[in-house]
This record gives C-alpha cells, structure tokens and sequence, in this order.
C-alpha cells in the first residue's frame, strides 16, 4: 500500500514564493548636498507654476490662473489683456469728448443768452428813438 501514499507538501513549495532579500533604501537625507544643490532643491525660489491641460497653458501669477496659449478656439490672456487696456483709452477719450461736448454746448447757451439779451435791449432802444421823433 505504499504506492498510495502521497507526498504531503504537494502544493506548499509551489505556491510560497521565496523572500527576497531587502532592498538597500536610498538616502532621503540632504546631509551630502551642497549649497547650491539644497537652494535649488530645497529654496523658495521654485519658479512659474505652469499648467498644460489639452492644449491650453495656464500660468499661477499673482495669485491668478491666466491662460497663455487659446488652444480651445478662445484668444490668449495677452490679446485680452491689450484688448482691456484699448478699450480703457477708448472709455477714457470718449469721456473727454462728452465732457468738451458739455462745454461747448455750455458756451453755446451762454452766447444765445447773450445774443438775445443784446436784441431785446437793441429792440427797446429802437423804440424809444421811435418815440423822441
């Protein structure tokens, strides 16, 4: 009946797999680096933070996300920046000429009050020469 006997660790070898040996860490620490190396790793001066999401390009600056390439059909945050700025001097000249408007229209009313009171006084003057003949 020995040929019926079965090995007991059949399956045991097969699905235990060896330990592997620890792996050697590298070293986190900036102990050994030099000090332009931990400035440039380690400083405050980290740069533009830039973000490139489906062909459009947002930069952080100022605390404002502003968009540099309009890949989505829209224009870039340059061209609406200079867009701002002209039609801020449009604003601006076009509230210059309301305001000279203003004067003129001003300068004109006090010249048509002016005018009219030198024709009324002409009027009596004319009738009171009429009267003395």
């Amino acid at each position: 009946m020995n040929f019926f006997k079965m090995p007991l660790n059949l399956f045991g070898n097969k699905f235990s797999p060896k330990k592997t040996p620890p792996r050697r860490a590298q070293s986190l620490s900036n102990i050994n680096l030099d000090a332009d190396q931990a400035r440039e790793e380690f400083g405050p001066n980290i740069g533009p933070v830039k973000l490139r999401l489906g062909g459009n390009e947002v930069n952080f600056e100022n605390g404002m996300w502003i968009q540099e390439t309009g890949g989505g059909g829209g224009a870039s945050h340059k061209e609406v920046m200079k867009l701002r700025k002209e039609n801020q001097q449009v604003s601006e000249e076009n509230n210059l000429l309301k305001l000279k408007i203003d004067i003129l229209l001003d300068m004109l009313a006090e010249a048509s009050a002016v005018s009219h009171y030198h024709e009324t006084e002409l009027k009596q003057m004319r009738a009171q020469v009429g009267k003395k003949r």
